[in-house]
């Protein structure tokens, strides 16, 4: 079987912004899509895992672009993982026009798989045998041209927002599904922003799940004093962290459940 997986998609009305182009956060949902085909029709999928008690939990997702989709152009993703390791498998991912080849930009991620009993880690070298090594791609033979993961570290993080859970955030592994954590980090910023600049890169890392009914606290710290000073040349760098509160028993901060990245120019 072929190492790369192809999806393709329309950008549909109701899936854009006001500027006409595609909500990051329906790309990530896509890159997704594109990571469960792939899976699912080698053996791993995560209906096939939860058989035998086993899920997929993403843990990394970075998304590089030099332009977004725009509404009712025709996208292929392409989507292969890069390398396998006891506890994390590196997959990524090609974003391009259906159409006419243009490169919209590239993604990578890190996944785990968990035991969905204990929620622990699990060695991906001994389950069925290892089979999945015989669908890396390594970097010399598939190349993703931009930079891997980085670190995020806040100093002197602001608090910008509290929001609630509810239902509509939760998916099939029983937390708040990873997609809405983006969405609600580009909701912090204002209308403005996407008039006057783009994002660049997008970065998020999953720290710590959390549950329906949890209430989460959003904390910001920005590279440059104001988003209206990022440039081309000097984009802004602004690093968000989301901590979660359980009930009367949290801790005064909160626990860390997701920092993220989001570089505008």
């Amino acid at each position: 079987m072929e190492k790369i997986e192809k999806y393709s998609f329309t950008v549909e009305p109701f899936h854009v912004d006001f500027t006409g182009h595609l909500f990051l956060g329906v790309l990530g949902n896509h890159l997704l899509n594109a990571a469960g085909r792939h899976s699912h029709n080698r053996g791993w999928g995560i209906d096939q895992l939860n058989e035998v008690h086993y899920t997929w939990v993403l843990s990394r997702l970075s998304i590089e672009l030099d332009e977004m989709p725009a509404q009712y152009e025709h996208v292929e993703v392409e989507t292969w993982v890069e390398s396998v390791m006891k506890l994390f498998t590196e997959r990524n991912f090609l974003i391009r026009n259906a159409d006419d080849g243009r490169i919209y930009g590239y993604a990578r991620s890190i996944w785990a798989m968990i035991d969905v009993k204990t929620r622990q880690p699990s060695n991906l070298l001994e389950l069925k045998d290892g089979d999945i090594l015989r669908y890396v791609m390594p970097p010399d033979e598939k190349p993703c041209p931009i930079d891997k993961h980085g670190r995020i570290r806040l100093t002197t993080p602001t608090h910008l927002r509290d929001i609630d859970t509810y239902y509509s955030d939760v998916d099939i592994n029983g937390h708040i599904n990873s997609v809405k954590y983006i969405e609600h980090i580009l909701d912090l910023f204002p209308r403005t922003a996407y008039e006057r600049h783009r994002i660049r890169r997008f970065e998020i890392a999953y720290k710590l799940e959390s549950y329906l009914g949890d209430t989460l606290s959003l904390y910001g710290e920005p590279s440059t004093e104001t988003l209206t000073e990022a440039t081309d040349a000097q984009p802004c760098r602004y690093q968000i962290e989301i901590r979660k509160h359980v009930g009367a028993e949290a801790k005064p901060a909160g626990e860390t459940v997701v920092q993220a990245l989001v570089i505008w120019e």
